[in-house]
């Protein structure tokens, strides 16, 4: 069943009530004047000459019929069913609210902002302990994985190596695939099958974040700089990918990072390195590859900070840094066995 909204050509039109005019007199009210009223009022006013007779073309305007508006038809089912819809989408808004009122309880997310972080009063400290590394490599594929750095095992923020100790004080490194994978049974360093082994041990390395570091001194654009907190970084948008830094870290721990779908900041052609994932720090986290360690071979905190476990860590201990010659005065500290020749 349907109902035509419209007019109804079969019916003649009736004829024009009588014309009234109501005076506003509030929101509610209205007073009508009789028709006679207006007439006698309309007798009274003069027109002038130019407007008493319009125009014929005003006159055929006026005439004109408006258009019809366009049928419309709406059946009583399609009526009923969207009022239904209607009501179940209210309904559901309902239900959902209840099971899951965390949607709208604004208050239980978490908050985007980073807590006030003063990086005047950290003294970041890394330590790695080489007497517990087990070599399994999953701080290199945490690294990886958490600063889209290339997947060839020639570019790493970190990695580790293996020294294989000779009789004859002979120390064979070798880093297959920068020990992402784990390690062979025996060494791949060259000369080491002939070699008698006496002792082996892992070695991670990554930046050492020096206090007296080469690589700020010789960039050319200030693009490798030191933030308050002491980290070095590396700025994509002003390194020119000369390659000083890179040969001027005593370390290795640089790289140019090659065209490819994954670039830890999304530039090709910069200097890279590891940067202790200051973006982990600044909001309370660990590096990545401290996170995932197994063993605890990792260990990072704020000598600052009194209650930080890098003071119990380094109770009782003498660490060493590698190549202290240098003068570049390392940040990242080693326990356990570590030769000059890492």
């Amino acid at each position: 069943m349907s109902a035509t909204l419209g007019p109804d050509p079969t019916i003649e039109p009736e004829p024009a009530p009588a014309v009234a005019s109501a005076t506003p007199r509030g929101p509610t009210e209205a007073v009508v004047t009789p028709p006679e009223t207006v007439a006698e009022r309309s007798a009274e006013v003069s027109l002038p000459a130019t407007l008493a007779e319009p125009p014929d073309d005003v006159m055929r305007f006026a005439a004109a019929e408006p258009p019809s508006p366009p049928p419309i038809s709406v059946t009583r089912r399609r009526f009923i069913g969207f009022g239904l819809t209607l009501l179940a989408g209210v309904a559901g808004a309902a239900v959902l609210g209840r099971l899951a009122p965390v949607f709208a309880d604004e208050t239980a997310l978490p908050s985007p902002v980073v807590p006030t972080y003063d990086p005047s009063s950290k003294a970041w400290t890394f330590v790695v302990d080489t007497g517990r590394c087990i070599g399994c490599g999953l701080c290199v594929s945490a690294c990886k994985a958490e600063n889209h750095v290339p997947e060839e095992p020639q570019y790493n923020r970190t990695w580790v190596e293996r020294h294989a100790v000779a009789t004859d004080g002979t120390v064979f490194v070798d880093s297959p695939e920068a020990g992402i994978e784990g390690f062979p049974p025996t060494s791949t360093a060259p000369g080491a099958a002939e070699a008698t082994i006496t002792a082996a041990y892992f070695v991670p390395r990554l930046c050492m974040q020096c206090e007296a570091s080469p690589c700020t001194t010789v960039c050319p654009v200030q693009a490798t700089y030191r933030t308050a907190d002491g980290i070095i970084l590396v700025d994509a948008d002003r390194c020119i990918g000369c390659g000083y830094c890179i040969a001027a870290c005593p370390y290795g721990a640089r790289y140019i990072v090659p065209s490819g779908e994954q670039t830890p900041q999304g530039t090709a052609g910069v200097a890279d390195k590891c940067t202790w994932c200051y973006h982990r720090i600044g909001k309370g986290l660990l590096p990545a590859c401290v996170e995932v360690c197994p063993v605890g071979a990792r260990r990072f905190g704020d000598r600052n900070d009194p209650a930080d476990p890098i003071h119990k860590v380094l109770a009782g201990t003498s660490p060493e840094v590698l190549y202290p010659e240098y003068g570049t005065r390392p940040r990242v500290l080693y326990l356990g066995p570590v030769t000059a020749e890492a």
